[in-house]
């Protein structure tokens, strides 16, 4: 058996001698592993690294098999990636989420796309940190706990809505909230796509969308934790406020 697709490089470990044990995350077939002959030479290991766009070839006798990958690197990310704090703990963020989320083989062409672009914007910390709560709110969405920001869950107004459920994911104005308030979670107009978008606004949204990942999704997952490098993500992002 075999397949071509195109992927984002996720982790590599060695695999005997010379051999790798690469997992790669492909538009068409998912979170996906197995074998690169010569993936821990030194002509091959530095260019297999996270966040590398690459053209793999999969071949196996079973399906069920690891197989193996030919590999031709496409693009490094590396000197994005190396860029600055920011960039490194981003692009470490986005691969642990990713390896902790996805299931084996299971495909999910749009959210890679989105992934695809998020990446592209390595090293742009201008952009980067809006662009990435973007994707934590598309992952959301795609594990089946998106948040749902239009109208209040309470009033169904759509106006003064700064308040998300922590239960329900929904919006809640500050009339529904009630007595409620001190128990709800910030809804930054960033969150909804809305208004310049500070630094300081997108930190506030990270720590709601933070919350549906880690009380949310993590149990969801049979998980007790969420990776430590989302967290170590956002407070280099905060020490640059």
């Amino acid at each position: 058996m075999e397949w071509r697709d195109h992927g984002i490089l996720l982790t590599m470990r060695r695999h005997g001698e010379s051999a790798a044990i690469i997992e790669v995350f492909t538009e068409t077939h998912g979170r996906h592993a197995g074998v690169v002959r010569g993936g821990a030479s030194r002509k091959l290991a530095p260019l297999l690294q996270p966040g590398a766009q690459v053209d793999l070839l999969w071949r196996a006798r079973l399906e069920d098999h690891i197989g193996t990958f030919q590999v031709e690197p496409l693009r490094s990310r590396a000197a994005a990636a190396f860029s600055g704090r920011q960039a490194l703990a981003g692009l470490n963020a986005v691969v642990a989420l990713l390896c902790f989320c996805l299931a084996e083989r299971e495909a999910h062409p749009g959210f890679y796309r989105k992934t695809e672009r998020l990446l592209d914007l390595l090293g742009q910390d201008e952009v980067w940190p809006l662009g990435y709560l973007a994707w934590e709110l598309a992952l959301l969405e795609e594990m089946g706990f998106g948040l749902d920001l239009a109208t209040c869950v309470v009033t169904g107004q759509t106006e003064d809505l700064v308040y998300v459920s922590p239960k329900s994911g929904r919006a809640v104005s500050v009339a529904g909230a009630g007595d409620w308030a001190e128990r709800m979670l910030p809804l930054p107009p960033c969150l909804r796509g809305l208004g310049p978008a500070p630094d300081a606004e997108i930190a506030r949204a990270l720590a709601t969308t933070g919350h549906f990942l880690e009380h949310r999704l993590t149990p969801a997952l049979g998980r007790t934790a969420l990776p430590e490098a989302r967290a170590r993500f956002v407070e280099a992002f905060a020490r640059g406020l």
